[in-house]
């Protein structure tokens, strides 16, 4: 096990940057590393190479033959909901990954199967089989949600559905609501700001960068429970992160969220929850169909990890 002390040098730039740099390993090499499970921060292993690393934490790379990637930790199967020869409408469990990333790829190519688990778009085609939904060809994810967040993704089977997906997604004329249980007293509100890559502690927020992108959330309040709230969120636009963020600025950040959870430079706010992850359901989705034109709706209900939190909030 070869170890490094992080030092002012490198404080605040991305674990992939700090293994390859420190360790001096091929870009390559240090991502198979980090998917591998074979760096450490304090004595945790981290496959996260995008996580900021900080002054006078220990970094470990494990020497020899890499363990075995993790499975996703998948809480309930992939749900099938609607298919044609246009489109795909599925409910995603919390643990998987929608589509890989481009970067992934580009890094490992074809040893990315070998390195990465399975994403929702590797899966698929077995799903469909299993529906009687025989695939014929490319699935394409034209948007995706986080690996930890549930519920409900549109994908593409045709490059002509592809585009008019996507120029929807553009237009933001998709519904959709997210259900969210969040730390604190929420409030009903409208919240827009701008979006930044860096609000200057390294992680996503609002800033004034003319160059940001422009992002609106409406928070309706569902149930107050105590010291939470469940709450849904309508999105007007559909930015990167969006409800988590706007969420965490305001006061509120989802139960088990561990990066939008404080405020800029602050500590991270307490959270008594119990979450294993971040509670964010996609529970409906609306769209125009790419070839009818007609208005079609899906909702999915809450998964079983957040109605049982509900419940002991209850009490």
């Amino acid at each position: 096990m070869h170890s490094v002390i992080v030092d002012r040098r490198f404080n605040n730039r991305t674990l992939l940057e700090f293994v390859q740099k420190s360790f001096r390993l091929p870009r390559k090499a240090a991502i198979e590393s980090l998917h591998a499970g074979r760096v450490r921060i304090c004595g945790g292993v981290c496959r996260n190479h995008d996580r900021r690393v900080k002054v006078g934490q220990h970094i470990q790379l494990e020497a020899g033959a890499p363990p075995k990637p993790e499975a996703p930790k998948i809480t309930h199967q992939i749900v099938l909901r609607y298919a044609d020869e246009h489109l795909i409408v599925v409910e995603k469990p919390a643990g998987l990954t929608t589509v890989r990333h481009a970067r992934e790829v580009a890094d490992l190519g074809k040893r990315a199967s070998k390195f990465l688990p399975p994403t929702l778009v590797d899966l698929l085609p077995a799903v469909l089989a299993r529906g009687g939904k025989a695939n014929k060809g490319r699935i394409r994810a034209v948007h995706r949600i986080d690996k930890e967040t549930s519920g409900l993704v549109v994908l593409a089977r045709t490059s002509e559905a592809e585009s008019n997906l996507g120029k929807q997604f553009r237009a933001h004329t998709v519904g959709r609501r997210y259900l969210a249980l969040v730390r604190g007293q929420a409030r009903e509100a409208r919240i827009e700001s701008n979006f930044i890559a860096d609000r200057g502690d390294g992680r996503r927020g609002s800033g004034e960068a003319k160059d940001g992108q422009h992002a609106v959330t409406h928070i309706r309040v569902v149930e107050p429970l105590g010291d939470f709230t469940l709450v849904e969120c309508e999105l007007e636009t559909g930015r990167t992160h969006q409800v988590r963020i706007h969420l965490g600025e305001a006061g509120t950040p989802l139960c088990g969220e561990r990066v939008y959870d404080r405020p800029l430079h602050g500590k991270p706010l307490p959270d008594r929850s119990g979450a294993k992850r971040p509670m964010l359901h996609a529970a409906y989705l609306a769209i125009d169909h790419p070839a009818t034109g007609k208005r079609l709706e899906w909702h999915a209900k809450m998964p079983k990890d957040l109605r049982e939190l509900i419940t002991r909030m209850h009490g």
